[in-house]
């Protein structure tokens, strides 16, 4: 296993401190707070693991309260409002320095026949066709504000196989497109099969790109070339179908709106065969800076 994958493995099992009361700890990230995906799914281990293991996250529902300090535990409480005949509803408040920074709601559900559909799996190329990460980071050093961003970026999603299908915000800056975007994205190793894992580090990873389209729709390249500022303000994801985070999965991403500040993301998450696993939709603070 790729050694940064089991360092975020480790971010992820949190320590249980009392009944429905778990602690949590940061890694360093991008930027001078708690990276959102990880306090996101670390929430959602605080969930899960007050939870039958028959019944597997549907969706989840979060708001982002304030900056969470990396530099001090996380403290979870996990609060069991219902559990019924097929759905279990749980909220986890996040704590630091005695004050709230996240609150999340999540429900489970047993395992279920029905009606079937859903959107179909638009075009994308192959994954293993594009440039990872490390190959094409590099190539926008001179766009960013720091140039030591480069290294800040691969070392905080060394974890994730992440590869962009076209050019994200910071590789085409004032040039407005299209308000989408598309990413593939795997974890560099292989997991165990406990469903609750995979779901986790769907959530960790989905909080990395999805505003990108916001920014692509005005020709901004984001907090690091210093032409906008901005942070997460709520987070939702549904879960329809089983998949596994250590194969690929295509995150197809746009934004329908920006206003008053803000910036409204969604997006599907399709297995590489074809099937819808994931929606999500996620608004944030996007400003330009005077």
């Amino acid at each position: 296993m790729h050694k940064a994958l089991d360092a975020l493995l480790d971010l992820l099992d949190l320590e249980q401190i009392e009944e429905d009361i778990f602690r949590g700890v940061s890694r360093s990230a991008i930027i001078p707070r708690v990276f959102g995906g990880q306090v996101a799914a670390q929430a959602l281990v605080a969930a899960g693991r007050t939870v039958p293991e028959d019944r597997l996250a549907h969706s989840l529902h979060a708001y982002f309260l304030r900056a969470g300090d990396p530099g001090a535990p996380i403290v979870y409480t996990v609060d069991r409002i219902r559990d019924g005949r097929s759905f279990t509803t749980r909220r986890v408040v996040a704590v630091q320095h005695g004050q709230p920074v996240f609150h999340l709601s999540a429900s489970f559900q047993t395992y279920e026949e029905g009606l079937e559909h859903q959107a179909p799996m638009p075009p994308a190329p192959d994954p293993e066709t594009l440039p990872t990460a490390a190959e094409m980071l590099p190539r926008y050093a001179d766009h960013f504000l720091d140039p030591g961003v480069v290294d800040r970026m691969l070392e905080a999603r060394a974890a994730v196989d992440l590869r962009y299908v076209d050019a994200p915000p910071y590789g085409s800056i004032g040039e407005p497109r299209e308000p989408r975007s598309q990413v593939w994205f795997r974890t560099n190793g292989k997991l165990a099969d406990d469903p609750l894992l995979h779901v986790c580090l769907a959530t960790y990873v989905s909080d990395m790109t999805l505003l990108d389209s916001v920014l692509l729709a005005h020709g901004r390249g984001g907090w690091a070339t210093g032409d906008v500022v901005g942070a997460s303000l709520d987070h939702a994801m549904w879960f329809h179908r089983p998949f596994r985070a250590d194969e690929w999965l295509l995150y197809d991403q746009e934004s329908p709106s920006a206003s008053g500040g803000r910036g409204l993301g969604q997006a599907r998450i399709y297995t590489q065969d074809g099937r819808l696993a994931i929606s999500v939709i996620q608004e944030g603070v996007v400003r330009v800076p005077r």
